[in-house]
């Protein structure tokens, strides 16, 4: 699985098959490990690849902020490097977020877009019930963040366990581990929560995911499809109320159910992600 040079640090993709290309974006705290069912699922005559974010997986860390707009960045030159066109992007989590941004700013590179579980729109304290505010607070604070994340590897040995339904496979939790075996191999994990677009904060970030919603509803010409589970609606980003904003905001729109899951959806669900992309694709005649 290859490596290439991207700016002043290397990005770590998997790549397989030929044909168009459908790229497969991951967010916090994965890596491409998260494809690899769903890519050998897929029975496309499509070229998959399936690049680490910067700071993320296999991919280099750099001495940078790992803010949105650097994760941006490094895969700007990494698509370029690579020069796809034609491109169908499929995210999850800020990958998700990532795939709609870089869409917007090359539209006449994309082809289609695939989403799960990510941030489809500026976000209100209203978005995160129970619970979930006040965890979310405490990651986004200083001092308490780097408690939970550098110190206690949060996302790492505590997020995964209860973000996979079906439960995740000692060797494939190693896989998620093996990246952040040190504090400060952690801090690109720790920046992820304090860039979640809440109360117009962070304003820059706020700002893309705002462009990205304007260019979701006027792209009429783009296919896309949201994939939904069914589950606790305390362990999905994507329940009934943003599936409800999503069908009367976004252009070009399917909706499919893929079945039960937590956030870390294609852990759970990847022969119906798979099945559901494909069907989607050959629909849309995408491939």
């Amino acid at each position: 699985m290859p490596s290439l040079p991207i700016l002043d640090s290397t990005v770590f993709y998997r790549e397989s098959g030929a044909g168009a290309p459908f790229v497969f974006l991951h967010g916090n705290p994965t890596s491409s490990h998260l494809w690899r069912n769903v890519i050998a699922d897929l029975g496309l005559p499509a070229r998959s690849l399936a690049p680490d974010l910067i700071g993320m997986g296999e991919s280099g860390k750099p001495d940078i902020a790992y803010r949105f707009a650097d994760h941006a960045r490094y895969l700007d030159a990494w698509f370029d490097a690579l020069a796809l066109d034609g491109v169908v992007l499929v995210g999850h989590d800020w990958g998700g977020a990532l795939a709609m941004d870089w869409a917007t700013r090359h539209p006449d590179r994309v082809r289609g877009l695939v989403l799960m579980e990510t941030i489809l729109r500026p976000m209100t304290w209203d978005d995160f019930p129970g619970p979930h505010r006040p965890r979310y607070e405490a990651l986004r604070a200083p001092g308490s963040g780097e408690a939970k994340v550098l110190d206690e590897n949060f996302f790492i040995e505590q997020a995964l366990k209860v973000t996979v339904w079906s439960g995740l496979a000692p060797e494939d939790h190693d896989v998620y581990r093996r990246p952040y075996p040190t504090r400060e191999s952690r801090r690109p994990l720790l920046a992820w929560p304090r860039e979640m677009p809440i109360e117009g904060e962070p304003a820059d970030t706020v700002a893309r995911i705002e462009a990205y919603d304007t260019w979701l509803a006027s792209s009429r010409s783009v296919p896309k499809l949201l994939l939904t589970f069914d589950g606790a609606e305390d362990t999905l980003m994507i329940g009934s109320k943003m599936i409800d904003w999503a069908r009367s905001s976004i252009a070009a729109l399917d909706v499919e159910a893929c079945g039960p899951a937590a956030h870390i959806c294609p852990e759970d669900q990847p022969q119906a992600i798979a099945a559901a992309i494909a069907s989607w694709a050959k629909r849309h005649r995408l491939t």
